[in-house]
């Protein structure tokens, strides 16, 4: 088929390789800007309210880890994975800003010292990474690293998922984020998979499995909740 002009295997491959990885771009972008309506309540209250930043610092720190791995000096040909880390980054960043324009002034030095934690800590990881491995043991430490960053931040649904089973409604677990989540996990599973990136396509089956289960628990209590809406009288008198 390549002699006549049409791709080849590898062609296909290369081409279901950056598929996969733009697609998780896309989806990762809906999930940075998901948080914009709750710092546009706190720029126009101006105030931070109950709001934690804890989330973003987290988020951050994660996103800096992972950009790290996937860039040449710790890994080569995983440029996707970058490039959504770095946007990522940099909204984290902004949110973290945001926070501590508006937060109180015991807030704010706590969201300070995290913030100023999170750069102290990835600069020891840089340091440590390039001063005392070679390539290949740089990319081991780098990559199982990142692959308990996202495992950890993929496990923080979980508490979500606990308080759906708990109170049987999907009130406190939007729809769309899940989906968008899920998506991303499926796309750069399929990205690790394709380039062979235990780092990559691990944590993010991990993942796809969560988010799968939030899915489905969102299917069967949203419908469950219908139902028992359905059932009960349209006029309710009191005695």
């Amino acid at each position: 088929m390549a002699s006549l002009g049409l791709p080849g295997p590898s062609s296909y491959h290369d081409l279901c390789c950056y598929g996969a990885g733009i697609a998780g771009n896309i989806f990762a972008f809906v999930l940075f800007i998901s948080p914009l309506p709750t710092f546009r309540r706190i720029v126009r209250n101006g105030s931070t309210e109950q709001f934690s930043a804890t989330p973003y610092i987290y988020s951050l720190l994660n996103c800096l880890v992972c950009m790290w791995y996937a860039l040449p000096f710790v890994s080569y040909g995983v440029v996707l994975v970058a490039t959504v880390n770095t946007i990522g980054a940099a909204f984290q960043l902004a949110y973290t800003a945001v926070f501590i324009a508006y937060a109180d002034a015991k807030k704010r030095l706590k969201v300070s010292v995290l913030l100023a934690g999170v750069f102290c800590v990835f600069g020891l990881i840089v340091y440590v990474s390039m001063a005392l491995f070679d390539h290949k043991p740089r990319r081991t430490f780098v990559g199982y690293l990142s692959v308990a960053s996202l495992i950890f931040m993929f496990a923080s649904p979980l508490s979500i998922i606990n308080l759906v089973i708990r109170t049987k409604s999907v009130e406190y677990m939007p729809f769309y984020l899940s989906l968008s989540m899920s998506l991303m996990s499926m796309s750069f599973f399929a990205y690790g998979a394709l380039l062979d990136d235990f780092f990559i396509y691990v944590p993010n089956g991990i993942g796809t499995i969560l988010g799968v289960i939030q899915l489905l628990l969102y299917a069967y209590y949203s419908r469950k909740g219908s139902r028992d809406e359905a059932r009960r009288p349209l006029l309710v008198t009191h005695t």
